[in-house]
């Protein structure tokens, strides 16, 4: 009798539980961009973004130790190199996208990236059916579209600031374009391939991780020392640029999670929905303003959600 209780009990915590996750990522990804402007001095970022990178992905792999040595009642399953070496490639997806969102705003202006950008969320779902083989039908294909036009109507002005000018001039190079072009592709593929490895591998999470986050300190430390950044390595470090780097490591492993139980797909929906969070943090700090394209944004999302899960 008590078991038969216990399995719906149990299946409704877990429920609960994984809807609390999804929640605070939503949360996390939301608030990243009004945490990064917090962080500004006179208007400039003055820490290394290379510096942070490096935190966050320590931290991540920290957690992760830390999270093994718990779970040590249980044997670890044998390692060899088969295992370990696909995590590298993975790291070096990760790691060249990040330079590579650095690197492309110098042949577009910011707007212009915000907008296009938002490809990626196409470019992922293209990979993911290709390279996973997984059939979408042609409603859940509206729905992601559904989610473009959200993220696209959101980034063309779905805030507005008291001051804002009433035009903003927008440009994109030939250059720009084709490295807008590699970071979508290589932004889906990464996701894609990560989580292939995650769920072909019959190894726990925090294993994986582990082997994931000691690539992703070790190609961005050696970014760090490549671009040989001014001046100590916390530097123009605060509260706040602290709060970042936890905040961005809990979402990585959260994230982790995600594509080990779950899909790509629903870490797509989840940074969407994260337009939600971002902007009643962005009005609350900053006095900005919801335009009409923001309410378009989240019906776009809201539409998605039903088209993408809801019943035939």
């Amino acid at each position: 009798m008590l078991g038969t209780a216990a399995g719906p009990a149990t299946r409704l915590l877990r429920r609960g539980l994984w809807a609390l996750m999804l929640l605070l990522s939503v949360a996390i990804y939301g608030s990243h961009a009004p945490l990064l402007s917090l962080c500004k001095v006179d208007g400039a970022i003055p820490f290394s973004s290379t510096a942070v990178v490096v935190l966050v992905e320590l931290t991540k792999l920290l957690v992760s130790l830390l999270l093994l040595l718990l779970a040590r009642e249980q044997p670890l399953p044998a390692v060899s190199w088969r295992h370990v070496a696909p995590f590298a490639l993975s790291a070096l997806l990760y790691a060249a996208n990040n330079n590579l969102v650095v690197h492309m705003q110098l042949f577009m202006d910011p707007s212009t990236f915000q907008v296009l950008s938002n490809l990626k969320i196409l470019s992922t779902a293209v990979l993911y059916s290709l390279l996973l083989r997984r059939r979408l039908s042609s409603r859940q294909w509206l729905g992601l579209l559904l989610l473009l036009a959200a993220g696209v109507s959101y980034s063309c002005g779905g805030l507005w600031g008291p001051g804002s000018p009433s035009g903003t001039q927008l440009h994109i190079t030939l250059q720009g374009l084709l490295l807008l072009s590699a970071y979508c592709l290589i932004s889906g593929l990464s996701a894609v391939y990560t989580e292939a490895i995650l769920k072909a591998q019959a190894l726990p999470l925090s294993l994986q991780n582990l082997f994931l986050y000691f690539f992703g300190v070790l190609l961005n430390l050696l970014g760090y020392f490549w671009q040989g950044a001014e001046g100590g390595f916390l530097q123009g470090f605060s509260p706040w640029v602290l709060l970042v780097v936890l905040s961005q490591a809990l979402n990585g492993l959260l994230m982790s999670v995600v594509m080990k139980h779950s899909s790509n797909i629903t870490r797509l929906f989840v940074i969407s929905c994260s337009i939600l969070a971002n902007a009643l943090l962005s009005v609350a700090l900053f006095s900005l303003q919801l335009t009409l394209l923001f309410f378009v944004a989240m019906a776009c999302i809201g539409l998605a959600v039903h088209l993408y899960y809801g019943l035939p």
